[in-house]
């Protein structure tokens, strides 16, 4: 083994701080914090599920730009890589480690936002709601660019911090334009017309290229194209099968979704034969 493969693998030997635990003590907060309005979000302590908040507008019939229902379980697969990841940063070895000084607490603030987001819905109005989901994706897009910045030395650190971070933005940004949809759609219930398929193919392609941008500042991470694709997929489906149906929006969705998927791969594809010339 090489040097600088040794160096890529091994953490860098740093004493512990005072600090240290206090951030191992915070990620464990922020994620505890998150599970438990996550369990008042679907009304399991006596709230309303998220579909029936604020008149039904967060429903996946309410607006053009819902995803269809299924496409929520994605959260289920984040919430257990973030509780994974909150365990192994608590870990003494993961004390010290360079890498979770710089990401440690960024991780917990998106934590706490993604539960302020439940709380807000369930509490608060949409304009609210769309506040924290913005502040959510600014934060998650910070976290994810210090990520890429500061590439993972091992297997364990790519699965507990970027694929957890990837995913967690890539359903977000999705999230975002279902939520802000939501809210334009409460304002002005009749104002989408016959402007909805070309409106909400637009914002589509602003995904798309939202999602190109991500896989070329993540230099061909995956996973938040997977969580993108996931959310327009469903997106598709929901405009294919259901009310409001729009087959060109559907079909959109689904071009967008190829487009969001393929291109990090493309790009770790060019990547890889550069490397190799």
């Amino acid at each position: 083994m090489s040097a600088d493969t040794a160096s890529r693998t091994t953490a860098p030997a740093t004493q512990p701080r005072p600090s240290d635990l206090g951030r191992q003590i915070g990620v464990i907060s922020a994620v505890s914090f998150m599970l438990i309005a996550a369990v008042v979000g679907v009304g399991a302590l006596g709230g309303r599920p998220v579909q029936d908040l604020q008149g039904g507008a967060l429903d996946s019939d309410a607006s053009y730009l819902a995803p269809a229902s299924q496409a929520f379980s994605i959260w289920s697969v984040i919430y257990v890589l973030m509780v994974a990841y909150a365990v192994w940063q608590a870990l003494p070895s993961q004390r010290a480690d360079d890498r979770q000084r710089l990401l440690g607490w960024w991780i917990a603030l998106t934590a706490v936002l993604n539960g302020l987001w439940l709380v807000a819905a369930q509490f608060t109005t949409l304009p609210i709601t769309v506040l924290v989901i913005v502040l959510l994706l600014a934060a998650l897009g910070w976290t994810f660019h210090l990520a890429v910045r500061r590439p993972p030395r091992g297997v364990r650190q790519a699965v507990f911090t970027d694929i957890t971070v990837g995913l967690h933005l890539g359903w977000v940004a999705l999230a975002t334009v279902a939520n802000s949809s939501a809210w334009f759609t409460s304002i002005a219930p009749a104002s989408w017309g016959e402007a909805a398929d070309p409106v909400a193919i637009a914002v589509i392609i602003v995904v798309a290229l939202v999602g190109i941008a991500i896989a070329l500042g993540g230099r061909g991470r995956l996973a938040p194209g997977l969580a993108m694709g996931w959310g327009l997929t469903w997106i598709g489906i929901g405009r294919w099968s259901d009310d409001p149906m729009s087959q060109p929006i559907a079909i959109a969705a689904w071009i967008a979704a190829a487009v969001v998927v393929l291109a990090p791969i493309a790009i770790t594809a060019v990547r890889f034969a550069r490397n190799r010339t």
